[in-house]
């Protein structure tokens, strides 16, 4: 075996970016797909052969060392550089392309992206796919660490630079309500809303409309779940603000429940697809077509067949 210590490699670059980035050896592991002994040995190796530590692993979290600091810049660069050149090479023929690490949002983990995988695994034989789906804001830290290729999240309206948007979905939010409710803004105000949770974006989104409404509504149940808050609206305990893809993700409930507009001023999010600009060439854009077909035919369509009234809201971008 050819001795790397004492040598900077590519994979010990990536490794001190990861630690650097999580403060923790074991995490960085995690995000890495290694063992917490292989990435340390990584780092030592490193360090020896820069002549220098390059992270202070008596400090709880870990931190980078003043020359740790003026290196991270670097590593990024040489990081960014490595992937840029990956995505050259495999631009005129993605079936090179070696590893895609795909971020997505949960709403859509049960049809499009299945959907997706499968249509990219069968055009790019030689890929390795690794997906995380998690909430908007997570996924956007994981794109920004270099942790993920492409994510597609919910529009948080903020602009990071460095970061190229391809706009996919918007998605009007729509009542969901016991079955045969008359809604009305004053009957609503008398009925206990089931709040989607405010530790996320969406949450708080829906709480920010609600206040410029002037909606004042009984409110004790703040849940993270569209299965259970869907259950308990089915159960008549209240009533909620979803998207229709939240409501999709909990569809055994759909027929116990009305699925209907605002009574009051309608609003909309927008999901995107987000990428780091220039690194992969025309890959993001690629992969944003495909999820626009998908979405299309497996979400747009069936939607609008089954609510009408969705039709002029609910529209790909």
């Amino acid at each position: 075996m050819v001795e790397t210590a004492g040598r900077i490699t590519l994979w010990g670059v990536e490794v001190f970016a990861a630690i650097a980035d999580e403060r923790s050896i074991s995490a960085a592991a995690r995000r890495l797909g290694a063992s917490p002994s292989s990435v340390s040995q990584q780092l030592t190796n490193l360090e020896t052969a820069m002549g220098t530590a390059l992270i202070d692993r008596s400090a709880r979290p870990l931190v980078c060392t003043p020359a740790g600091e003026l290196f991270r810049r670097r590593a990024l660069t040489i990081l960014n550089e490595a992937e840029q050149a990956r995505a050259e090479l495999a631009a005129a023929d993605m079936t090179r392309l070696s590893r895609f690490r795909l971020g997505m949002i949960e709403d859509f983990d049960a049809d499009v992206t299945p959907a997706l995988l499968a249509e990219l695994a069968e055009e790019w034989p030689r890929t390795q796919f690794l997906l995380e789906t998690g909430a908007s804001h997570r996924l956007l830290d994981q794109l920004d660490a270099r942790a993920l290729d492409v994510v597609v999240t919910a529009d948080l309206g903020e602009v990071t630079e460095g970061v190229e948007a391809h706009p996919l979905l918007e998605e009007p939010f729509v009542a969901a309500v016991p079955k045969g409710t008359d809604v009305k803004v004053e009957g609503l105000r008398d009925m206990p809303l089931i709040q989607y949770s405010s530790r996320h974006f969406m949450g708080r989104q829906i709480a920010a409309h609600l206040a410029r409404e002037r909606v004042q509504t009984a409110h004790r149940l703040e849940l993270d779940s569209y299965h259970a808050i869907l259950a308990m609206v089915a159960a008549g305990a209240g009533w909620t603000i979803l998207t229709p893809l939240g409501v999709l993700r909990a569809q055994r409930f759909v027929r116990d429940v009305d699925i209907v507009e605002l009574p009051f001023t309608p609003f909309s999010r927008r999901i995107t697809l987000s990428a780091r600009r220039g690194v992969l060439g025309d890959l993001p854009e690629d992969v944003a077509h495909r999820l626009k077909r998908q979405l299309d035919r497996t979400i747009i369509q069936p939607l609008h067949d089954h609510l009408p009234w969705l039709a002029g809201g609910m529209r790909l971008l």
